[in-house]
């Protein structure tokens, strides 16, 4: 199996997205494609999974120690990047990107190569969505937010419903998995599940397909390796949606 090292980077800036989100540039460029995942070494704390929302930058939510240690860091620290990993979105035809939350990471890849025709963003609110401003200056973009203080108030699955997703070749998904899942039962429903590339999220340990803490039920399929994005007829019949395992293997509802 080849080996991917980890190259150190300089932080370059650090953009504050949200209370919650940023987006650390760094000083080099890896060949990612939309889709695509690094592992990110914090020194003295973990490497993490995270997806590339730039080919030099990561967008992040704090959620856990390893993400709280990223946020303490400034422009001149240094990080390790070992990627990019796994398989990214495969666009063909007309399409669809949908995202919820810090999901618009990998898909902003997506659209800024001009690969999106259209583009779905969600957040609890306007303060959250990410990158409208950037997105709207290169696809279609249609903004929903759980309390209304932006675009359709309500949830992004009731903009895909009305967009008619059986006009669409693919369907590129991220975000939480509930929402995720939601779109995949509607392109169910349309009799497309296949259309619809989802991007899941599971604890990796190595992110190179040896440890098997990513596989998925039933199939073994690994995230790390076989994804991060599989098509909806792929994992219909998976874990997705039900549940993941935490770090120790043990299952725990999504």
């Amino acid at each position: 199996m080849h080996k991917i090292p980890s190259v150190p980077v300089v932080i370059t800036e650090i953009i504050e997205e949200s209370p919650s989100l940023r987006t650390f540039v760094f000083s080099r460029r890896f060949p990612a494609e939309p889709g695509q995942f690094c592992m990110v070494w914090v020194p003295g704390t973990d490497e993490i999974p995270m997806a590339f929302s730039a080919q030099n930058a990561i967008t992040v939510q704090k959620v856990g120690e390893a993400t709280e240690a990223l946020f303490a860091l400034s422009p001149g620290d240094e990080i390790g990047i070992k990627g990019p990993l796994g398989n990214g979105f495969t666009p063909s035809g007309r399409t669809l990107a949908v995202a919820g939350g810090v999901g618009a990471a990998p898909l902003r890849l997506l659209a800024t190569s001009g690969a999106a025709d259209d583009f779905i963003l969600g957040a609890r609110t306007a303060d959250e969505l990410l990158f409208p401003g950037e997105l709207s200056g290169c696809t279609n973009l249609q903004c929903a937010t759980d309390d209304g203080t932006s675009g359709h108030h309500g949830f992004v699955t009731d903009l895909l419903r009305a967009a008619d997703p059986s006009s669409y070749d693919t369907i590129c998904v991220c975000g939480p998995e509930v929402m995720m899942n939601a779109v995949l039962s509607i392109l169910c429903e349309a009799g497309c599940p296949e259309k619809g590339q989802f991007s899941l999220h599971r604890y990796m340990k190595c992110g190179v397909g040896i440890c098997g803490s990513c596989c998925i039920d039933p199939t073994g399929l690994r995230v790390c390796r076989d994804g991060p994005v599989f098509t909806g007829d792929v994992i219909i019949d998976s874990e997705f949606g039900s549940y993941a395992r935490d770090a120790s293997g043990r299952r725990k509802s999504v």
